[in-house]
């Protein structure tokens, strides 16, 4: 591979501009809605039990990829990085923990509702137990997968150099295409497949009575609402940069013969990692238009005090609590 083939600073500066546009632009709602979710489902997760936890690490993700959004504007801005390179390679990481976190989330959030509308009497306080160990598995398993993110760029690059500029480590083709193989389907194939398998079965559930125990129709709309809203943010955001990362990754390692077809591939990869970042503002949205007692709590900005809340589980009869159960 020849120099012209290598990045040009036209193209450092274009994807620069693209990420500090847009990182700026879901930097605040993102900050905001995250926040403002966690508070509601912190205050509200005895009084509900239908995948709050899910929720909560699903925004505990996509809080901590905001966080870090201030440093990488500041390097796009400004075109250095002088906070080190520990620090660099942290951020560069946990930009990919966070993602594939939520990822996950999601799909566990889709599994939860679908498994509520299917088989309503299996859950029970033993089952909620069980989400922590899934929690916790899940977060484990998503830091180790993410670890070839920084384990494939050298170590040796230049000061103020960060980010989209890290060099690539030499790679075989044969342990490349097995990483992007493997890659793709832990982190998106198999996700957006069970995603996409949850909808159609509560959509299919639509069309079948509702007779005792079973969720009525009402439940069933919102639960079918909340994992359409999954499947949404799968194509929106993390589809193309799937599409996309194979290629960028190829292009990076010099493994494409055409210089042509390498910098289009640089330059619509950085527009792909935005909408990957996007799903940060999109998930709190999310929340609020699918989720019965999130929505019910912010309309009527009823936050009430610790006792005010006592006072009113107090108050809910078991049948209350059993169609409020599923609200979440």
């Amino acid at each position: 591979m020849n120099h012209s083939c290598e990045s040009s600073e036209a193209l450092r500066m274009y994807q620069h501009h693209v990420y500090a546009v847009v990182y700026s632009i879901i930097l605040l709602p993102g900050l905001l809605g995250n926040l403002l979710a966690l508070w509601v489902f912190m205050v509200y997760i005895k009084e509900t039990k239908k995948a709050v936890m899910f929720m909560m690490n699903l925004a505990v993700a996509d809080l901590l990829q905001v966080l870090s959004l201030p440093l990488r504007i500041y390097y796009y801005l400004n075109n250095t990085w002088p906070f080190g390179h520990p620090l660099c390679m942290l951020c560069f990481y946990l930009k990919y923990v966070n993602m594939y976190a939520s990822i996950y989330f999601l799909v566990c959030i889709s599994m939860r509702r679908c498994e509520l509308i299917m088989r309503p009497l299996r859950y029970n306080s033993s089952r909620r137990k069980g989400d922590l160990l899934i929690c916790g598995v899940g977060w484990l398993l998503v830091c180790l997968c993410c670890l070839p993110f920084p384990l494939l760029r050298n170590p040796r690059i230049p000061d103020g150099v960060c980010f989209s500029e890290l060099p690539m480590q030499p790679v075989g083709t044969s342990a490349a295409w097995a990483i992007l193989i493997i890659g793709e389907l832990l982190g998106f194939i198999i996700p957006f497949t069970l995603v996409l398998a949850c909808t159609c079965l509560t959509a299919g559930s639509l069309r079948r009575p509702t007779t005792g125990a079973i969720p009525d129709l009402g439940e069933k709309q919102r639960a079918l609402r909340m994992v359409l809203s999954c499947a949404v943010v799968f194509l929106v955001c993390f589809a193309p940069y799937h599409i996309t990362m194979p290629l960028d990754f190829l292009a990076k390692a010099n493994a494409l013969g055409s210089c042509g077809l390498r910098s289009l591939i640089l330059r619509c990869h950085p527009v792909t990692l935005c909408l990957a970042s996007l799903n940060c503002s999109l998930d709190p949205l999310m929340y609020y238009f699918t989720t019965a007692e999130f929505w019910r709590r912010l309309s009527k900005a009823e936050l009430p005090e610790g006792v005010t809340l006592s006072r009113r589980l107090s108050c809910i009869t078991p049948q209350d609590s059993i169609d409020e159960g599923p609200a979440v």
